[in-house]
């Protein structure tokens, strides 16, 4: 087996051509695989019809699997997440995050399976927080490098929206107890790499401990901005059957929320990483 990897930007990104993830890879395939993860920090696997058996089998070969405490799973299989977005059911990952930040122990990475898209659009954009980081100054990275920030499950999923649910509302209480808020640095070092990136993201960071309510706001609504440049960046148009397999430990992605009314049926796989520091 002869892998092709292409990379896609100077940032982050790049295709591997040469390997069907259905099939029992050999552990000198993974290992170039994990390799190639934290290098290209993302990864794109054209043409790859994979059940959600063989998604799963996958995903575990990098590490044990994340069940979502809230959001839909396949019955049969809750390792594999459902994001199932039309009309009823609206998009909410249109915006810069890092999955599950408001747990102690972040996800490594996921796999994103796409089994029904619109017609046009629907695309996701990952971006480099290592990328994002190295092109700050060094006065500003050390200022950083001292911080920590406060992650909370209830930024983006807060309670009035299963307000009106109680079989919901009872879900996400306990969702909320087994999540309690929990602190990671602000700039997190890769335990691979050694690689330094940027830690806080929209979708799950509310306050940076160490500063004032306005310093925090201000720094955080910077970083933000900052991380979303278009030269960290890489956007990725799917095809039905395209995996995406990503390093959550120092990227961020957006899911592009606008094909509505149409319908976006992917698959997710998430891998349970490690404490940041």
């Amino acid at each position: 087996m002869t892998l092709t990897i292409t990379p896609l930007t100077p940032a982050l990104g790049a295709t591997v051509d040469g390997l069907s993830l259905a099939d029992e890879l050999p552990p000198s395939t993974i290992t170039a695989l994990e390799a190639a993860l934290v290098q290209h920090q993302v990864l794109f696997f054209r043409n790859q019809p994979v059940t959600p058996q063989e998604q799963s089998r996958f995903a575990a070969r990098f590490g044990k699997l994340h069940v979502h405490p809230l959001y839909p799973v396949l019955p049969e299989l809750p390792e594999i997440m459902l994001l199932d977005t039309h009309k009823d059911f609206p998009p909410d990952s249109d915006n810069w995050h890092t999955d599950v930040t408001f747990s102690q122990t972040p996800p490594l990475g996921a796999v994103l399976a796409a089994k029904q898209l619109p017609t046009v659009g629907g695309d996701t954009l990952w971006t480099s927080g290592a990328a994002a980081y190295e092109a700050l100054s060094e006065p500003f990275r050390r200022f950083l490098e001292g911080l920590t920030a406060e992650h909370s499950i209830a930024r983006s999923f807060p309670a009035e929206r299963w307000a009106a649910d109680p079989e919901g509302k009872a879900k996400y209480e306990a969702a909320l107890a087994k999540y309690p808020v929990v602190t990671h640095p602000v700039v997190r070092t890769h335990p691979v790499s050694g690689r330094k990136g940027l830690f806080v993201n929209d979708g799950f960071t509310t306050r940076i401990k160490e500063l004032s309510p306005r310093e925090s706001a201000d720094i955080l609504a910077f970083l933000a901005a900052h991380v979303a440049r278009p030269e960290f960046s890489v956007r990725w148009h799917w095809q039905v059957n395209d995996v995406a397999f990503w390093d959550n430990r120092l990227t961020q992605h957006y899911a592009v929320a606008d094909y509505l009314p149409q319908r976006r049926i992917m698959h997710r796989a998430t891998v349970i990483g490690d404490r940041p520091y």
